[in-house]
């Protein structure tokens, strides 16, 4: 809170400075006087508003109009007009003149053709001289034409009882001036009559005594314009039961809150329709006491409309059998109300502002600020923040005045406005700073203590210079040198620009600061003031600096525009980029189909292409980037087209036949598949025939409907059909036919069926199978039969089957149950006489398959029908990330696979992710099948199974298939930010995958930055490759809140970003720290490269050791003598064990002792330096690894530079700890352990010596040169490494497993193999991990961005590097020697000992050849 409240006085307290500087005598009269002037009288906010605003007005031609209009203020204001945004002159306007109240009167509305002067947009404004101005909302007014109808009433038959509409439209703006006459007399108003609000007359309930002459007229003011006359007969009570049809369909609406709505649905028929209407598929209540009401024939009324009334309401008209249903659309729109309006506010000079508006509407509103009475076109001072919101850069005076918040939508505009007061400098704002001061200048003055004044601050210059960011340092002023109590303001303005902005320093002391959000190649004068606690001090000399220039990339291509000319093909054009350096080269065209998410592209020299080969009927999206010499420029908008219809493509699927009764079918269908529609399906085009005549076709085309009865066709007669899919280009092919035979005679159902004529059931163990036939007597319609089961009474459960089957399995029965059945058929009369029978189920032991037949009459038992073969050849095709098409092969049917009986098959599907998915079901009457609405990157299976009858096969072989990936649609979870333990600067964020990867996860994105509402293109981003889940950012400011966000991708593309997370960087370094911590991560446990960082210069002389090597009290003599001592001590030892070992026994076990004693056979009393084993010679030196020594052709192998890592992640460090705990051996970091542990040689009793070298995998023909070593590195260049029976991969934090394999393992558990080069094991090779293994520099995995290491072979070292440090670890621990020791003798035999021997020898001439350099 303290630094808070000097931040804001420090801000304050500079805006002074925007005027002349003082002499300092005026400083420390100003400073006297202080007090006084923060008690001047503050201005206040004055109340200036409308009281009545202008509303929206239909006028008739020729009446007078007022547009209403009063605002209230201290001082009376001036009101004025405005008429579609020009101000009215209406001193000299004969027909319009200014009321006392401010209000516009229109005399006489004058409107024709060509001359319509009224009709506009109109606006009040009002002006308080010295104050500012005010507008109000605007309101139109609109002239009704010429009175004219667009629909007239026609004649009309209606039956006694029955309905009628008759027709009368006009414009909306007139119907409510529309009325109805009968025989030339006014209508009554009566229940049974209803005016829609079209226009048209609803007659319901018709009797005798409304025949007669129709007609409507208008009144607007003259003579009333009459429609043509149409008579309306009544005709007698039907006789004849009359189809069901709608008379007048409801259609969709468009309201306002508060508005009525009207629906009608009129409908005849006999007997007489039932009406009812639903929303959204729910029941309305229309009671006639709610909100909703059902007006005679049908006619739903909605009062009072309010925004969650919106939505799709069906009317279903009822008749007998028979049922229509009609649809409309209630859209309820909104006017835009404000839910934050702007306040009231004070500031200072060069201080930022923003005005908060916040809106709501449907359609949602846009948004523009006025400034007394003017429109603020946004610049670099004034800008719209987060949508609606007005921000205001570096305040001068002029500023002033009201600032007002114009929301406009497609039904209504409103205003909402606030004042802004620029106070006197040193005059404190009088309230705690509101909200809309942005954090930089939210800042008031307190009154200052009299005192010395700062001087100007010294030797101000731009430290870095951006294209759009500057950063400032200085010195402190000469009467404060030391600066530690001073705090900065930093005024910067455009060269030329009175505006002047200021920033402030974030800390007493700090002597820079960073200036962002500045504009490229433009020229910013910059100057200092210093600030105690006695106020503002000089500033100093203004400093002018030139931003750098951007790379001028070409701009967006203008007017881009997109057409069809086929049904395949489009052409885009566009002219040539206003803006962009140099000429452009060519243009990329991109392309993508709507609902896909992978872009297609074609390079054009031109400014149009036609783009070809495109699917018909489907919509896509274009854009053009245009190239110069530079790259790349500003993409297009994206502009959509739809590529021309066509016929379909291919026939309408599933066709199935439903014979009705002797006289008709009944067809189904579904639409032909979306890919080959071509077009808005606009009806179906059926053909029928006889069988045994097939010249004769007979055609019939409906509607969109997916089915269609056919009537009046002959009994007993086989027919065929197909059908054809229409669009508005033509008919697509047709299915292919599909036959159906007519009954012979009408079954009756005006009555019950009769009692099925037997029942046959089969009990076993937990199951009863159930057989029947039908009645006997066939004239009754069956729709299907009841079966009802218990224990003891039939009537527990019931269950209903299809007319068609003739047998049910009843599963999940108790074994050994007494079980009563009985089976009824039933029709839409109701059901008919049961028939029972009872079963005991089997006991458990019972497995025998003796089928139990109980009789109820003298007929044979009906066997259960044989199944059917199942498909075959069951193939799943991946069509996209949701869509995979199912086909198979029915071996059951002729060559040609065409299916000509009334089977069909079924489809199933289900994913094992999760474990307990249910499967899905769909049937199909083809032989393929498209499965929708899968899962992205989902492995499914599918199976088929075919149906006839009663027939059914058993399920086919699985076929699996895996959709397509998408990109992620979840941002990544449990975003995390911690600060590493040590390190201040460096943060360590944490993550989870998507929960909706759809795909694998490629790698991430990290966005940061300390603005959170900065545009993401000025957020830092960190790319993360491959699966981590974890990363670190260095080198951040202290004390700093960070905003984090981070971005999945996987190879369709990049998904959502999280939600932001913040996290503040500790204030200061770690107070523990050591000096030399920089660099303790290369001398302890576990220990990691450092980042060298780009400041580094290697020391003179070549060394690569900055500290000197571990051995530095000796000179260099010294070192080259104990090189040669352990070469020839080594090659003694070697050649005694080599010869000891080869007159042992053969036998296994001896040879196992043999090895045991003689080379390790005082391991016990490893205390004892006369004691001390043959040592392992190790050659060890930072970042260079040994590599299999090679015959290279090339002598001189040419030194290169080896890259510096990028961070402590970039290498995965080696681990050199003896402890046997693998786990706190991988990120235990022990610096300073070690230091100490290798201070000389002195101290080494009981260690034995050893040369280290890592490995690499890269061929020795790999140029090398020394690799730089940084000065932050410790005394201890060299380190241990342990034996360590475990794979390489152990070596890493838990969630960096390694991705390849490692560059080279090394055995230093036998004496001889000390020097032995493994060879590079293959790519993806297994290791074992019961092999002693040493890893030392870890290959990164695939995908990483890899940091090469340049190494040498042993043989080029004596060429390429100084004497070397040599290094003395301690030995190993009793427990892992013994481990390594059986091992070496369980795995090398004498033969291999000797070739070891003349290897050995070869790479000592090289070590000679590293002491003579």
């Amino acid at each position: 809170m303290a630094a808070r409240r000097a931040r804001r006085l420090l801000g304050s307290l500079c805006i002074a400075l925007l005027f002349a500087q003082p002499s300092p005598a005026g400083a420390a009269a100003r400073s006297d006087s202080r007090s006084l002037l923060t008690e001047s009288l503050v201005r206040t906010f004055t109340p200036f508003y409308f009281l009545v605003e202008p509303l929206d007005v239909v006028a008739a031609r020729g009446a007078s109009v007022v547009m209403n209009c009063s605002a209230h203020c201290e001082s009376p204001p001036r009101i004025e007009w405005r008429k579609d945004g020009a101000f009215l002159n209406l001193v000299s306007d004969d027909r319009r003149q200014l009321l006392p109240d401010g209000s516009l009167l229109i005399n006489s509305v004058v409107h024709s053709k060509h001359n319509k002067p009224d009709e506009g947009y109109y606006q009040c404004v009002a002006t308080v001289d010295s104050l500012g101005t005010i507008v109000s909302r605007t309101a139109k007014l609109t002239v009704a034409g010429v009175p004219r109808f667009t629909s007239q009433p026609e004649p009309t038959a209606v039956a006694r009882g029955g309905s009628a509409v008759l027709a009368c439209d006009t414009s909306p703006e007139l119907a409510p001036l529309l009325r109805w006459e009968r025989d030339r007399q006014a209508l009554a108003a009566e229940p049974r009559l209803l005016q829609l609000p079209g226009g048209a007359l609803l007659l319901t309930n018709a009797s005798d005594a409304d025949a007669g002459l129709y007609r409507c007229a208008l009144d607007t003011g003259g003579a009333p314009k009459y429609s043509d006359e149409a008579e309306l007969k009544v005709l007698p009570d039907a006789e004849e039961p009359q189809s069901l049809a709608l008379l007048k369909p409801p259609s969709s609406l468009t309201r306002l809150p508060g508005q009525s709505a009207v629906f009608p649905c009129v409908a005849e028929g006999s007997p007489p329709p039932h009406i009812r209407w639903t929303r959204n598929e729910e029941e309305l209540p229309t009671d006639g006491s709610g909100h909703f009401q059902l007006l005679p024939g049908g006619v739903l009324e909605i009062r009072d409309v309010a925004e969650a009334d919106a939505g799709t309401f069906t009317c279903i008209a009822e008749s007998g059998n028979d049922t229509l249903e009609a649809q409309a659309e209630l859209t309820v729109q909104v006017p835009p109300t404000f839910l934050k309006r702007p306040v009231n506010i004070y500031a200072h000079e060069s201080m930022d502002i923003v005005f908060e508006c916040e809106v709501t509407g449907k359609p949602t509103p846009t948004v523009k600020w006025v400034k007394n009475g003017d429109v603020v076109i946004p610049s670099d001072y004034f800008k719209i923040v987060k949508e609606h919101n007005l921000q205001v850069l570096g305040l001068v005076k002029s500023d002033e005045g009201f600032y007002q918040c114009i929301a406009e939508n497609d039904v209504g505009n409103a205003q909402a406005g606030a004042q802004l007061i620029i106070l006197d400098l040193d005059v404190a704002i009088p309230t705690l700073p509101p909200t809309s001061l942005t954090s930089a200048t939210n800042d008031h003055l307190a009154p200052a203590t009299a005192g010395p004044l700062p001087s100007a601050p010294r030797d101000v210059v731009a430290t870095l210079v951006s294209t759009r960011f500057i950063r400032l340092t200085w010195r402190p002023p000469a009467s404060d040198p030391q600066g530690d109590n001073l705090t900065y303001c930093i005024f910067y303005t455009k060269e030329g620009i009175n505006r002047e902005r200021v920033e402030n320093t974030s800390r007493p002391g700090e002597t820079q600061v960073m200036i962002q959000n500045l504009m490229p190649e433009t020229v910013y004068v910059f100057r200092v003031v210093a600030q105690n606690r006695h106020g503002p001090g000089e500033s100093s000399a203004p400093l002018k600096v030139a931003t750098q220039p951007e790379v001028q990339l070409p701009g967006p291509a203008p007017n881009i525009r997109a057409s069809s000319g086929s049904p395949t093909s489009v052409t885009v054009t566009w002219e040539t980029p206003l803006s962009g350096n140099g000429d452009i080269q060519n243009y990329k065209l991109y392309y993508m189909e709507k609902g896909q998410h992978t872009e297609q592209d074609v390079d054009v020299t031109g400014l149009s292409h036609t783009v070809t080969g495109l699917k018909k009927f489907t919509e896509y999206s274009f854009r053009v980037v245009a190239y110069n010499k530079h790259g790349p420029g500003v993409s297009t908008h994206d502009v959509l087209v739809r590529t021309l219809s066509d016929v379909p493509s291919a026939p309408p699927q599933n066709l199935t036949l439903e014979v009705r009764n002797s006289k008709s079918i009944l067809l189904q269908w579904q639409p032909p598949p979306a890919g080959t529609q071509s077009g808005q399906i606009t009806g179906y085009k059926i053909r029928y025939r006889k069988v045994s005549r097939k010249s004769d076709v007979t055609e019939s085309v409906g509607g969109t409907q997916l089915s269609q009865l056919i009537e009046g066709l002959e009994r007993g007669t086989e027919y065929s059909f197909r059908v054809a899919a229409m669009t508005v280009n033509g008919t697509g092919p047709a299915t292919d036919w599909v036959s159906a035979e007519t009954f012979e005679s009408d079954l009756d159902e005006s009555r019950v069926p009769e009692v099925p004529s037997s029942l046959h059931v089969r009990p076993l163990v937990t199951s009863i199978v159930v057989s029947w036939t039908p009645p006997e007597n066939q004239d009754v319609v069956v729709r299907g039969y009841a079966i009802g089961y218990g224990i003891g009474s039939p009537h527990a459960q019931t269950i209903k089957v299809d007319y068609k089957q003739r047998y049910y399995t009843i599963e999940n029965l108790d074994p050994s149950s007494h079980y009563v059945i009985t089976l009824k058929a039933f029709n839409n009369v109701g059901e008919g006489i049961p028939l029972y029978e009872s079963a005991v189920t089997r006991p458990h032991s019972d497995t025998s398959e003796v089928d139990l037949f109980v009789i109820n009459a003298p007929y044979t038992p009906v066997p259960d029908p044989s199944p059917m073969m199942p498909p075959v050849g069951v193939q799943a095709s991946i069509l996209s990330h949701d869509t995979i098409r199912i086909t198979w092969a029915d071996n059951s049917l002729p060559k040609n696979q065409k299916i000509t009986d009334a089977r069909f098959y079924t489809v199933r599907w289900k994913t094992n992710i999760p474990a307990n998915t249910k499967y899905k079901t769909a049937n199909a009457t083809t032989l393929s099948y498209l499965v929708t609405g899968l899962k992205p990157n989902t492995l499914y299976e599918f199976s088929v199974m075919v149906t006839k009858g009663r027939r059914s096969s058993t399920w086919s072989m699985t076929a699996h298939g895996t959709t397509f990936e998408l990109v992620p649609t979840s941002p990544p979870k449990d975003v995390t930010v911690v600060s590493k333990e040590g390190k201040p600067r460096t943060i360590i964020v944490n993550w989870q995958p998507p929960s909706e990867a759809n795909g694998k996860i490629t790698g991430y994105i990290i966005y940061y930055s300390t603005d959170v509402n900065a545009e993401i293109h000025d957020w830092v981003i960190e790319p993360v490759v491959g699966n981590r889940l974890t990363h670190q950012i260095q080198e951040l400011t202290l004390d700093t809140p960070y905003f984090f966000k981070i971005q999945a991708r996987n190879s369709k593309g990049m998904g959502p970003m999280s939600e932001a997370v913040q996290f503040r960087t500790p204030k200061a370094e770690s107070s523990d720290k050591m000096p030399n911590d920089q660099a303790s991560g290369s001398a302890g446990k576990g220990s990691r490269p450092m980042d060298l960082g780009p400041d580094y210069k290697p020391p003179l002389g070549g060394s690569n050791s900055p500290h000197g090597s571990p051995t530095s009290p000796l000179d260099s003599n010294m070192l080259l003598v104990i090189i040669v001592s352990v070469g020839v001590i080594t090659i003694v030892i070697v050649v005694i064990v080599a010869v000891f070992c080869t007159r042992r026994t053969t036998s296994h076990q001896k040879k196992k002792r043999a090895a045991c004693k003689s080379v390790n056979g005082s391991h016990k009393y490893k205390g004892n330096s006369k004691d001390v084993k043959p040592p392992d010679l190790w050659i060890h030196h930072e970042r260079l690894e040994l590599k299999p020594i090679d015959k290279s052709p090339d002598p001189n192998p040419i030194m290169t530079d080896t890259p510096i890592p990028r961070n402590s992640q970039d290498i995965t460090p080696v681990d050199n700890s003896m402890d046997s705990n693998i786990h706190q051996r991988r990120n235990s970091y022990r610096g300073h352990e070690s230091e100490d542990s290798m201070s000389t040689l002195a101290g080494r009793r009981g260690m034995r010596p050893k040369m280290m070298m890592p490995f690499d995998s890269q061929p020795p023909q790999q140029s090398v040169r020394n690799t730089p070593s940084t000065d932050t590195m410790p005394a201890a260049s060299a380190v241990p490494s342990a034996e360590l029976p475990e794979a390489e991969g152990s070596f890493l934090p838990a969630e960096e497993e390694p991705q390849g394999p490692p560059t080279a393992h090394v055995r230093p558990s036998h004496p001889l193999k000390s020097f032995a080069v493994p060879a590079v094991p293959p790519a993806g090779g297994a290791f074992d991990p019961a092999l002693p293994s040493t890893p030392l520099l870890t290959q990164q995995g695939p995908g990483h961005a890899v940091h090469a290491v340049k190494t040498a072979s042993i043989g080029t070292l004596g060429r390429s590097r100084p004497p070397m440090p040599v290094v003395v670890p301690s030995a190993p621990e009793v427990q892992e020697t013994t481990r390594m020791l059986e091992d070496s003798e369980s795995s090398y035999e004498p033969d291999e000992l000797t070739k070891e021997m003349a290897h050995l020898e070869g790479l000592m001439k090289d070590l000679n050849a590293i002491t003579t350099a």
